[in-house]
């Protein structure tokens, strides 16, 4: 698969693993540091792990012993974490030459 589709809500999940690369996050801490629910996160980190910037892994309790059910955690792959680096310049620098068009020319105030 290509890359996802850069949405809003896509560039908040991917800044919150950008602002610790090499960390593993479980899904209530991304939607936490994306500032979204959870469920808006899942089907992003699902198209996310399917174009291989994210990879995870079910941590490994007992959900009877510790009381609260499995998590599963993710973290950006190392193609990931260049590609969304990237994407994220691109969607930046997209933003700026917009906002830069946008302004009025010449004349005087």
């Amino acid at each position: 698969m290509g890359e996802p589709r850069m949405t809003l809500a896509t560039r908040a999940v991917l800044s919150a693993f950008l602002a610790a690369p090499a960390d593993e996050h479980y899904g209530l801490q991304i939607a936490e540091a994306a500032e979204l629910p959870g469920g808006t996160i899942y089907p992003i980190l699902i198209r996310l792990e399917q174009c291989g910037w994210l990879e995870s892994r079910w941590e490994d309790i007992d959900p009877q012993e510790e009381g609260r059910p499995q998590r599963r955690y993710y973290r950006l792959s190392e193609r990931g974490a260049q590609a969304a680096t990237t994407a994220m310049a691109k969607v930046s620098s997209r933003k700026r030459r917009t906002l830069l068009s946008a302004r009025p020319q010449g004349g005087t105030a």
